[in-house]
This record gives structure tokens, C-alpha cells and sequence, in this order.
């Protein structure tokens, strides 16, 4: 057995196929001519631009958000990293010596940070050195296209430019020696629903090619067939139900009702108005999560008021009436966006981070909720606060929101004057006050993703404890059951943005809890939807009430996964 950290949900059984890439040698000589390389340089950053383009709208094809693709063009032009390759140049250096150690040094100083996702950015320069290289060498590159059917694809570290290609190929499941939850291509692989284990040490070793395999997106377990383990992923795999697309399509333009008549609704999450095609293709009852760091990341400058206010409108406008709910800019923890400037911290998921982050930056906040209230006057936008702990925080939101409304006002700028405010629940604080919190704010948003990690004390990112991060554990469970108790005892409505809404073995808990709205991704609207059809809410107060009584994750995962 391989134990690695699972990042998407769902079991895949294949046969592996071994996927290394060949090194990239080149001779260095004494002294080249300045001009020629940076001739060199300079047509090879063009062409890497123009091939990234066109792999993002191979991936925007794929309902897949071809962004992060789009940053490398931004990230190879970054100035710091382009001066770094220039000077390299003028020493007499060659095109390909410059770009590979210029990258190290980068890929160095990213991996030597405390912080997760700048660590995993590491493989963001890594990917853009090893696509330089290829241009500068003329090399082609392997193609991960046209691999069997049922393929296990077990490489050393997956990278966004690796994913274009799997949705056309025979690609069922991924098994990388590094990478985490938060890397780019964990997020790919979640929209391209592969199913997929990150920082699965030694998986290339250990795996042969052409052997058969089961691994498990959600526990990141991996077993060879007639390994202990296997079977029961197997079993797993067999009781997921198998429905057509037809059958999920059959759902769009139907609310989202229980079997005996309980009405839900079921939003989706967004990082970017890119992913509005998406949404609208699932028919999502709304947005009940734009992550507005997407707008921020691979910037070198912060985006002004009018391009704030012109991306959110644009979203607004989409939905055409339905809620768009935007949230804040989340900075820090395990997000560093290269545009907000932040200090290194020794502990930044308990440092200044998210609304902490905006309250200390006034000017940064002040832009991005006036864009925000622009953006209001064309659709039914809300807004979102991350990282709450102290109704304190709510308060100067809010107070904030009403000096601004009265520039506006001034300024005869229309906006929707009746905005709803909602915090998000991801704190055990948050939790403990939610009472508090619930006097004060128009709706909640439960982020299960960082309050399993509070909750737990747990770095969802290092596998040495990530059997410690679950949905599953009963302090998170009764967290989550009092967040929505109270939100209902106050006449406000409850929703869940984390992964945890997605999970159909907690959607007997949740519907019993009362929860009033899923957020999901896009590609999980119609599937959700269809299992709440088919779902008694009296029947899963019962199945409630026994997992109450569990005093172990796994007891509880074990009941509900009968």
C-alpha cells in the first residue's frame, strides 16, 4: 500500500503507465554572443507565450479554467524573474543556462517558504523552465495523449501544462510523488473530476508498468491488486452509482427538492468570470462562492476599482437576477498572490490573513468593496467576509460599507442599496459565536475546508497528518450541526462553500441539519441535485441520530458509506 494526499473524490481502477520525463542536457560554453541570445530568449518567450494561450483555451474548452494557464505568460514577463534572466545574458550566458538558473533560483526560494501555496508555485516555474527548455532546445515534448484505456498515470509531479491533454486521452487516475491539495494541478484535476493522489512518495519506484491499481481521490490510498485494500476499494467503486449525463440534464430547470418535498438550492463556486460558462451550462441556482483571488493572482500590479467593478459586473450580469455572492479578498495562509504585498510570517494560517489582511490595508479594501458595490447596480450581488473570529470584524464591514455608500451617493453612482453581508464560518471562534454573528449578518457560509483544519489543528497539506483532516470527525460534524441550528433559530440562511457540500456520503447530515444551500463546483450541480430527489429528510434524522451517537471518524465514514 502507497499513501499519498487525496485531492479529488471518487475510486479509479487501472493499469499504471509510467510517465518520466526525459532530462534536458545542454553544453555551456565559455562566452556567447549577448545579442544572438537574447535574440534567442526573447523568440522563445514569444513562442511559449503564444503555446500557453492556446493550451488555455484548450482547457476553457474542457469547462476547466484555462487561467492559471494564462499566468504562465504573466509569470515568464514577470520583471523580477525576466531581469534576472537578462543580466545572466549580458554575462555572456546562454539563452537555455540563464532560464534554467534563473528558475532554480525561484523554484529554491518558493519551496524554502512556510507557506503551502507559494511552496506549490514551485512547480508552477519548474513547469515554465522545463517548456522554455523544450523551445530553446527544439525538443519535443512526450504526449500524454492516446494512453490506454483505464490508465493509472503515475509521474513524479503533475503540472497544469500535463492536464491539457487527460481529458482526451484514457487517463481515469493520477498518482504524483509531490504535489498537495492546493496546487495547481490538484485544482485542475477536481474541475476535470480525475480522480487523483498527490504526495505519494515513492510511487514510481514502487509501481510497475502495466500493473493494476485502485487508488481512493478522497483518503489518497493507493493498492496493487492483491494487496489488502484493493478488494474494498473495488467494492467502493462498484457501489457508486453509474448514471448517464442524459439522466443529470434531465435535472436542468427543476428546483432542488427532496423526496418528500423539502426545497434546497444548490450554487456553485467560482475563482474567475471564465468559469461563468460553466455555471450556466449546470444551471446552478446562483454563486455562492466567487473567490475573487483568482482576479488578484499572477498580477504584478494590484487590478484598479474600474477592472474590479468590470469583472464583478460581468458576473452579475450573467446570472441574470440570480445571487452572486462575492467574497473578499482571502490573502494569506495558504494563498500568496505575487500583487498584495505580505510579510513572511512564522505561522501565516494564524497570522494576518483574509479580513484581517483587508482591515490592515484599508486603501487594498476600500477598492475592492467600492467595485463591489458598483458591480451591485447590475444583478443581485451579496457580499462575503472570510476568516471572521470577532463580531468586531463584521462591524467595521459593515460600518465601512455605509461611508462608502454615501460617496457614492455623492459621487451618483447607483448601487444595490440593500447589499446582504454574510461571514463565513471557518473558525472554531466563528463557531462559538456564531449566536453573536447571527444578530449581525444577512446569511452564513460555512467553509468546511478551513474549519477542519482549525477544528483539527491539522495542515491539510502534510501528509504526516493528514489522516487527521476529515469532514468526518465528530468535532467537526457537531461544529458544522450547531452553525446551522443557530442560523435557523435567527431566521438566517446557512450555506456550505467547502468540499464537504460535494460529499454525497454527508448529504444525510446535512439535509437533516437544515442546511439551506450546497455551493459547489459547477460540474457537481446536476449529480448533487439528483441525489436530493431521491433523499427522504425524515429518513436521515434517523441516520442522523446514529451517527451522533460515533465517537471516531471512521465509525462515522464507515455508517455512512452502507
Amino acid at each position: 500500500m502507497l499513501n499519498g494526499i487525496g485531492v479529488s473524490s471518487s475510486i479509479a481502477i487501472g493499469r499504471v503507465v509510467k510517465f518520466v520525463e526525459d532530462d534536458l542536457h545542454f553544453d555551456e560554453l565559455a562566452k556567447n554572443d549577448v545579442a544572438s541570445e537574447k535574440q534567442r530568449f526573447s523568440e522563445a518567450v514569444g513562442e511559449f507565450c503564444s503555446k500557453a494561450g492556446a493550451l488555455a483555451r484548450k482547457m476553457d474548452d474542457t469547462d476547466a479554467d484555462g487561467q492559471i494557464l494564462r499566468g504562465y505568460a504573466v509569470m515568464i514577463n514577470d520583471p523580477y524573474l525576466s531581469e534576472h534572466i537578462e543580466k545572466l545574458l549580458e554575462c555572456g550566458k546562454s539563452a537555455e543556462w540563464a532560464v534554467e538558473s534563473a528558475c532554480d533560483a525561484f523554484i529554491r526560494l518558493f519551496t524554502d517558504s512556510t507557506d503551502e501555496l507559494v511552496r506549490h508555485r514551485a512547480a508552477d516555474i519548474e513547469d515554465i523552465k522545463r517548456q522554455m527548455l523544450e523551445i530553446l532546445l527544439q525538443v519535443d515534448c512526450k504526449e500524454l495523449e492516446n494512453l490506454p484505456e483505464n490508465t493509472i498515470l503515475v509521474t513524479d509531479e503533475l503540472t497544469p501544462s500535463m492536464m491539457v491533454a487527460l481529458p482526451n486521452s484514457g487517463v481515469v487516475g493520477i498518482v504524483a510523488e509531490k504535489g498537495g491539495r492546493t496546487s495547481h494541478a490538484a485544482i485542475i484535476a477536481r474541475s476535470l473530476e480525475l480522480v487523483t493522489v498527490l504526495g505519494c512518495k515513492g510511487a514510481i519506484n514502487r509501481l510497475s508498468d502495466g500493473e493494476t491499481v485502485a487508488i481512493d481521490g478522497e483518503t489518497g490510498e493507493v493498492f496493487k491488486n492483491g494487496e489488502d485494500g484493493f478488494a474494498r476499494l473495488k467494492d467502493k467503486q462498484k457501489n457508486q452509482p453509474k448514471l448517464s449525463e442524459e439522466y443529470y440534464r434531465s435535472f436542468i430547470g427543476k428546483s432542488t427538492v427532496t423526496a418528500d418535498g423539502s426545497v434546497r438550492k444548490i450554487v456553485a463556486n467560482i475563482d474567475s468570470p471564465r468559469d461563468i460558462k460553466a455555471v450556466i451550462n449546470s444551471d446552478a441556482e446562483g454563486i455562492g462562492l466567487f473567490r475573487t483571488e483568482g482576479f488578484f493572482l499572477d498580477r504584478g500590479v494590484l487590478p484598479t476599482e474600474d477592472e474590479q467593478t468590470a469583472a464583478y459586473r460581468s458576473v452579475a450580469e450573467a446570472m441574470n437576477g440570480k445571487e452572486v455572492v462575492i467574497r473578499t479578498l482571502d490573502v494569506g495562509g495558504d494563498k500568496n498572490i505575487p500583487s498584495v504585498q505580505s510579510e513572511d510570517e512564522d505561522n501565516p494560517f494564524l497570522g494576518l490573513r483574509a479580513i484581517r489582511y483587508s482591515i490592515k490595508n484599508q486603501g487594498l479594501f476600500r477598492t475592492q468593496l467600492r467595485a463591489i458595490l458598483r458591480a451591485s447596480a447590475f444583478g443581485n450581488v451579496s457580499l462575503l467576509i472570510p476568516l471572521v473570529t470577532r463580531v468586531d470584524e463584521l462591524l467595521y464591514v459593515k460600518n465601512l460599507l455605509k461611508r462608502l455608500k454615501i460617496e457614492l451617493d455623492e459621487e451618483g453612482v447607483p448601487y444595490k442599496k440593500d447589499i446582504k453581508v454574510g461571514v463565513m464560518i471557518e473558525t472554531p471562534a466563528a463557531v462559538c459565536i456564531a449566536d453573536i454573528l447571527a444578530e449581525n449578518a444577512d446569511f452564513f457560509s460555512i467553509g468546511t475546508n478551513d474549519l477542519i483544519g482549525y477544528t483539527m489543528a491539522v495542515d491539510r497539506g502534510n501528509p504526516k497528518v493528514s489522516y487527521l483532516y476529515s469532514a468526518y470527525e465528530p468535532a467537526v460534524l457537531r461544529s458544522v450541526k450547531r452553525v446551522i441550528e443557530v442560523a435557523k433559530q435567527k431566521g438566517i440562511r446557512c450555506s456550505m462553500c467547502g468540499e464537504a457540500a460535494a460529499d454525497e456520503k454527508l448529504l444525510p447530515l446535512l439535509l437533516s441539519f437544515g442546511l439551506d444551500e450546497f455551493s459547489v463546483m459547477p460540474s457537481r450541480v446536476l449529480p448533487l441535485r439528483a441525489k436530493i430527489s431521491t433523499v427522504d429528510v425524515s429518513y436521515c434524522d434517523g441516520i442522523t441520530a446514529e451517527v451522533l451517537t460515533k465517537t471516531r471518524a471512521r465509525a462515522v465514514e464507515g455508517f455512512l458509506s452502507k
